[in-house]
């Protein structure tokens, strides 16, 4: 048998990169890449050759039974997303869920998420928290928001930055205006910027400045 490894990458920064991981991609038999343009440059900045292979949303249940037939004859394979974390809120969870019910050894390296340097930067308490990623777009959007209204921890969503004004006016309308929140944008990049404060405010902040890059926002939850 062989063995998947998951491999962070940097969400910004090239040197938030791990030796561990270069060195686990240099040393794969094959690297499955959400988009091999863009895993190209890192891998190129790192003088990986490896060979790469497309494995995204759109193709992973066709690709899903040839990659556990080559884990199962032996090789090592390591799958990457353009940023962050694989199986994040990006591809990931179905060929690792392929694995082990093949009996096939996953191991994830630790690394970059963009969701912990936002929250733990927020000033939101950090001891207990929900993950939800990318709300739906239009159905099921409202029936998710509404069954978070009595949620007490502290919520994590992901966001483009040409939706972020409609996404927190929306929460304002279910959570109250009042609601702290933290925007925190472009981690580990150049322009990183956390914007803090009710979601009043930071509504007024993102209407009169208009947002870019990728975005994490972290919602306080209902107070007892």
């Amino acid at each position: 048998m062989g063995k998947l490894f998951v491999v962070p990458t940097p969400v910004g920064n090239l040197g938030d990169m791990t030796f561990r991981a270069i060195r686990v991609l240099k040393e794969a038999d094959l690297i499955l890449a959400e988009d091999t343009r863009t895993s190209g440059i890192l891998l190129k900045h790192f003088e990986i050759k490896n060979s790469m292979i497309s494995h995204h949303k759109f193709n992973e249940h066709k690709t899903v039974e040839g990659i556990v037939n080559r884990l199962k004859a032996g090789e090592t394979i390591a799958l990457i997303s353009d940023a962050g974390t694989p199986g994040i809120s990006d591809p990931g969870f179905l060929v690792v869920r392929e694995c082990v019910r093949n009996g096939i050894e996953v191991q994830c390296l630790p690394g970059a998420t963009a969701f912990v340097p936002a929250l733990v930067s927020s000033g939101l308490p950090n001891d207990r928290f929900c993950f939800e990623g990318f709300l739906p777009q239009k159905k099921g959007r409202m029936t998710r928001l509404l069954s978070l209204q009595e949620e007490s921890r502290t919520m994590i969503f992901y966001e483009s930055p040409y939706r972020l004004v409609k996404t927190l006016t929306q929460f304002a309308e279910y959570f109250g205006g009042e609601r702290q929140v933290s925007v925190c944008r472009e981690i580990s990049k150049i322009h990183e910027e956390s914007v803090r404060g009710t979601l009043t405010e930071v509504i007024a902040h993102f209407t009169a400045n208009e947002p870019r890059g990728e975005i994490v926002i972290i919602l306080s939850g209902k107070e007892d």
